[in-house]
């Protein structure tokens, strides 16, 4: 019976394409999945938004925004483990999965959909490492003297986040190895800040804090805001929602839509990991095992600095001073270097990421002529890497890290509601090149991701969500008539898997 499946045409096993896995693999679980995963879940969200978040939305409806969102990412990482787990994986990460099961139409968009969310994340990342640095050591920063500190404006800013983009293409070109070994150093360096952080509310005694001359607001409002220490008090007057309206995004006001925008930036990380498959020991078992693991990891912590922050912290602190760590903190170059280290190394993860989906799309000729330059010679994807780059130094432009923030969470909640619909497809039409050992899925948990992706995108943002699905839409239907890839019968197909299923219902009926 498996002798004629494999002749099917639409059949192909997930190394067919590009050969076996190449002898030297790199890194493992931890320093290749576990690692990345949380420095990208990290990113801006932990050092430098939770204040926006639990200021206008409460402590309350804060958390139960962290349940939905990580209610949605386990349901996709649950499709993302099953895909992962169906075969031997190579670099491109969940495209290069979805691809050789359903076809380079679906895979194709899929990958574009991926390729562009990692590009947006990037520019995310390198925006909030910016801000970091100019509430450092800018004109007011927390830790140079007053007047001594770098220059501050739009130009400088963009200046800034051009010689952070410019640093991660050097790392990037370098190769992803590297960083993979270095996410270590990185993750341990990080956690001595987050302690920093967690041990400093039960230590600072209350005062006053100045609002940081870098909200513009401020000089219509007081001065100074309050710590209070952990305090009930405190706590219950955070509870409950009072938006009010974002400093660093020109007054614009803030909403339920704005404040999850903004958090669900905090867990779209999860495929940082998978992104990285090129560069495992063993792919099928580090993707699930280590993004289970740091997701765990971050809501936890998570969860522990949204209800010390309420606690411990008046509203107008939360609101007007969205660096409040750094005050507060027994020792403040801990939260600088956890704020710098955290988003800069986020984005070079996504930089990363993005390059890889975009050498694997090259490498499969889905783009025929556009992308075959980009096919790497060596090891190292360096048109790659370099056209992602450019790509982020536009993203960069757009100045304010919240409005990249929402134009972000959109793209990877489209991405998966992809993820779930593919994994839901190959699950319901039992596709004979669709074997997971990773059994903790189902068509129902499928679904659930799905519909929960769907509802969110359409419900908070539609009319950017209306347009990302027209244009995977319109990407798919060109695909299937103009993709080289897409005359090659050895690929895998949905439409083959739906006939192979249907065939076998009959053949079971007689």
């Amino acid at each position: 019976m498996s002798a004629c499946i494999e002749k099917m045409p639409g059949y192909v096993e997930f190394g067919e394409f590009r050969g076996a896995a190449p002898a030297a693999q790199k890194v493992g679980t931890f320093a290749g999945v576990f690692c990345p995963v949380v420095l990208s879940m990290f990113s801006a969200l932990v050092f430098i938004r939770m204040g926006y978040l639990v200021g206008n939305a409460g402590l309350l409806v804060t958390l139960a925004q962290f349940a939905l969102a990580y209610l949605i990412v386990l349901f996709t990482v649950a499709s993302i483990c099953a895909i992962s787990t169906n075969g031997a994986v190579e670099g491109g990460g969940v495209y290069f999965m979805i691809s050789r099961t359903l076809g380079p139409e679906f895979g194709g968009a899929i990958g574009t959909l991926f390729f562009f969310a990692n590009v947006v994340s990037s520019a995310l990342c390198i925006s909030a490492c910016t801000e970091a640095l100019v509430e450092n050591f800018g004109p007011s920063g927390y830790l140079v003297a007053a007047g001594h500190g770098i220059p501050d404006s739009w130009w400088y800013r963009f200046l800034y986040r051009t010689i952070l983009n410019a640093t991660g293409l050097c790392v990037s070109l370098s190769g992803a190895a590297l960083f993979a070994r270095t996410s270590l150093a990185i993750w341990v360096t990080m956690l001595v800040c987050l302690c920093t952080v967690l041990l400093s509310f039960f230590i600072t005694p209350p005062m006053e804090i100045e609002i940081p001359a870098s909200n513009p607001l401020s000089a219509n409002q007081s001065r100074f805001a309050n710590y209070t220490g952990l305090s009930m008090a405190t706590l219950n007057d955070n509870l409950y929602p009072q938006y009010g309206v974002d400093y660093s995004d020109g007054g614009q006001p803030v909403d339920f839509a704005a404040v999850f925008g903004v958090l669900f930036t905090g867990v779209t990380g999860v495929m940082a990991g998978a992104n990285m498959s090129g560069e495992l020991k063993n792919p099928s078992r580090s993707i699930p095992l280590g993004t289970l693991a740091a997701l765990a990891f971050t809501l936890a912590w998570y969860l522990a600095l949204s209800a010390l922050a309420a606690a411990a912290c008046s509203r107008s602190l939360l609101q007007q001073d969205y660096v409040f760590l750094l005050p507060i903190n027994i020792w403040p170059p801990a939260v600088a270097t956890g704020m710098l280290m955290a988003t800069f190394s986020a984005g070079l993860s996504n930089l990363i990421g993005a390059s890889r989906v975009l050498e694997a799309l090259a490498k499969d000729d889905i783009f025929g002529v556009i992308l075959r330059p980009v096919v790497p010679r060596g090891n190292n994807p360096v048109a790659a890497v370099i056209i992602s780059w450019l790509l982020v130094q536009v993203g960069i432009m757009a100045g304010s890290l919240n409005a990249i923030a929402q134009v972000n969470s959109v793209l990877f909640m489209t991405s998966y509601f992809a993820v779930n619909l593919a994994c839901l497809g190959l699950d319901l039409a039992s596709a004979p090149n669709f074997r997971p050992t990773y059994k903790q899925f189902s068509w129902v948990t499928c679904l659930l991701g799905l519909i929960g992706c769907a509802a969110l995108v359409f419900g908070l943002r539609p009319a950017q969500a209306s347009g990302a699905a027209l244009a995977c839409f319109s990407l798919v239907t060109a695909l299937h008539l103009w993709s080289p890839a897409a005359e090659d019968p050895k690929w895998g197909s949905l439409s083959q898997a739906l006939i192979f299923h249907q065939v076998c219902e009959v053949l079971n009926l007689l």
